[in-house]
């Protein structure tokens, strides 16, 4: 630590669990980097739904994480620990945190630390980490997408959706998405989509069957569940593949499960903050490597919808509840 760093920062606490009117900004003592971490000056903190379902009550926060929210920032290396090697002390980075991000500073394991990719600013940099690794594990490790397959994206116009879009189109597979307005669906296909359907008009699973010419969908990344999950297993293909990151409308469903033994599919998920700081470790290595080339080149873009002072984290959570946003929410820090 610093001589010239501050003994408390400013911070966004959740008084107790209830609307965005429970976010209210505090002040807490300093952290300081563990053991092979470092201690991040936040410029930007990035806004996800998973956020307001902590802010609820509705998302434990994992064993030995901070109670306040933010899973993605970006900003300054202002202190280390010793062990680490690979950042210094002016760096600047974006990384995915357990918690913390709503805050002036945030420690973070040094491995789960990225560079900000060329010609980005700090804001559009912090809108990265969560989706990124969400997308990544989910889709091109559990679901296995290759080139060539098509992905279903539901919700294509949230954070998830535009990292999705883009990252599948950008390891050569066609993307169909649904979305909730006409508006959100032409959006869908200016980054890449094949097909776009408004799902408040039109059936997606007899869309999609034409999308492919009846074969069905590869591999579906859904975030809705309840009565989604049997059109899910309607839409897919042979040896499908189905994963979970969320459940807007309901986790507890009744569904006829023949489909899946006649089809051979495969239903799997998983959410990315419990998971092991090692594994955290490998996703980052692994964007680092494959798909932040891509950023650099300007061939996978960050979407900010819109970006809200740290003291305005409430109106933040308002809008990202609201559904009318296109891409991804920002806090500014």
């Amino acid at each position: 630590m610093t001589a010239s760093l501050p003994e408390t920062m400013t911070c966004v606490e959740v008084g107790a669990p209830g609307g965005p009117e429970v976010l209210k900004t505090g002040t807490r003592p300093l952290p300081r980097p563990g053991p092979g971490q470092v201690l991040i000056k936040v410029a930007a903190a990035g806004v996800n739904r998973v956020d307001t379902f902590q802010r609820m009550g509705n998302y434990p926060v994992p064993d030995g994480a901070t109670d306040l929210l933010g899973l993605e920032i970006a900003g300054e290396v202002v202190a280390r620990d010793d062990a680490v090697a690979e950042w210094s002390l002016g760096d600047r980075v974006c990384a995915l945190v357990a918690g913390g991000g709503y805050a002036q500073y945030c420690p973070v394991p040094a491995a789960h630390c990225l560079p900000i990719p060329k010609g980005l600013d700090l804001v559009e940099a912090a809108s990265l980490p969560e989706t990124y690794f969400t997308v990544w594990t989910n889709v091109f490790e559990r679901a296995a997408l290759q080139p060539g397959e098509t992905l279903l994206v539901h919700g294509g116009s949230s954070g998830i959706g535009v990292a999705a879009i883009q990252l599948a189109k950008n390891l050569d597979s066609p993307v169909a998405v649904t979305a909730g307005s006409a508006e959100k669906c032409a959006a869908c296909r200016s980054l890449g989509a094949d097909l776009a359907v408004n799902y408040r008009t039109d059936d997606f699973v007899a869309a999609v069957r034409d999308f492919t010419q009846d074969k069905g969908i590869d591999v579906i990344l859904d975030m809705v569940g309840g009565d989604y999950v049997a059109r899910n297993i309607e839409a897919l293909a042979i040896e499908g593949r189905l994963v979970y990151i969320a459940f807007l409308d309901a986790s507890r469903v009744e569904v006829d499960l023949r489909p899946m033994m006649v089809k051979r599919l495969a239903i799997t998920g998983s959410t990315l903050r419990p998971l092991s700081d090692e594994r955290k470790a490998a996703i980052a290595a692994t964007l680092r490597k494959r798909i932040w080339p891509l950023i650099d080149t300007g061939r996978i873009k960050p979407v900010v919808h819109a970006t809200f002072p740290l003291a305005q984290a409430a109106e933040a959570h308002r809008l990202m509840e609201s559904s009318a946003h296109i891409g991804k929410i920002m806090l500014s820090v």
